[in-house]
């Protein structure tokens, strides 16, 4: 068992946090909104830091999941971050989507002061972080990863290193592209259902079982059906997230057209209200028109 710091107490990390306690290990929990990490603290034991330097003392492994680029750089870096405060050897592993180019930046700066940076975003959504069967894709250095992998498992379905620092993040981009292709996808699919006047449920039963099904359908049909988007990953943290991608492919040269018209659809449903409506709100742009 380890000594750990969980900073960030959001819907994912919340209950990240809550199955390392769970798991035996010695967690030490920071967020911004100090009630959520008294109220963790409450339900699962263990103890508060009222800063990232204080969570981060005498931890063996700091883990993070916060919201973007700035909230990062603000829990790691400068006299109350954690940074500061990690004894040498330690390893911060940092759940976060966020850029290469800000896990480069503070990969570097750890490295500086005798800790190692794991780049370990996460996918799963609420669900998958509560029921501790996310995935996770990782980048830096082999011995820092071989060390954090049995404290990351206990969230995890599956966790890997894809290669040096950066490649972790650089993997949540591909993921996301990914989702955001098929979640038009079948939204288009379920507004040409009830357009033509069939069954819904009745269509992706079947066409879920052939070569169109993916995790979104199973997942997101019902409640794309319902109207109900009250839930899960919201439109406006997408939009962080393919901003990133978007950004990183102009300076890579790759081509991302569909990856593009789907943020402006997105850009739309924020328009509507929506930015804190699950990815799925996708269909409210048919659906409206």
């Amino acid at each position: 068992m380890a000594k750990v710091a969980f900073l960030g107490l959001g819907v994912m990390g919340y209950p990240m946090a809550g199955h390392l306690a769970k798991a035996g290990h010695e967690v030490t929990v920071y967020n911004r909104t100090a009630a959520k990490a008294e109220a963790w603290v409450a339900e699962h034991g263990g103890a508060m830091g009222t800063t990232p330097a204080k969570a981060a003392q005498d931890a063996d492994f700091v883990m993070a999941c916060v919201g973007n680029d700035d909230d990062l750089r603000s829990v790691c870096l400068g006299d109350d971050g954690a940074f500061a405060a990690m004894k040498a050897g330690a390893v911060f592993v940092d759940h976060t989507t966020v850029s290469a180019k800000v896990t480069t930046e503070l990969y570097a700066e750890a490295a500086s002061r005798d800790v190692s940076f794991v780049d370990a975003p996460i996918s799963g959504g609420q669900a998958g972080a509560e029921n501790g069967v996310l995935s996770v894709m990782c980048g830096g250095d082999q011995a820092a990863y071989d060390a954090a992998l049995p404290v990351i498992d206990v969230y995890a379905r599956i966790c890997r290193r894809i290669g040096d620092s950066g490649a972790g993040q650089m993997t949540k981009m591909c993921n996301q592209i990914a989702i955001a292709g098929l979640v038009q996808g079948l939204s288009e699919a379920l507004h040409f259902a009830t357009k033509a006047g069939l069954d819904g449920r009745a269509v992706v039963e079947v066409i879920s079982q052939g070569a169109a099904g993916s995790w979104q359908m199973q997942n997101r049909y019902e409640t794309m059906l319902d109207d109900h988007f009250d839930h899960g990953f919201a439109v406006d943290w997408m939009r962080k997230d393919l901003g990133i991608c978007l950004d990183t492919a102009d300076e890579t040269g790759a081509s991302l057209p569909v990856t593009a018209l789907v943020d402006q659809f997105y850009k739309d449903v924020q328009k509507m209200g929506g930015g804190r409506w699950d990815t799925s709100s996708l269909i409210k742009r048919l659906s409206d028109d």
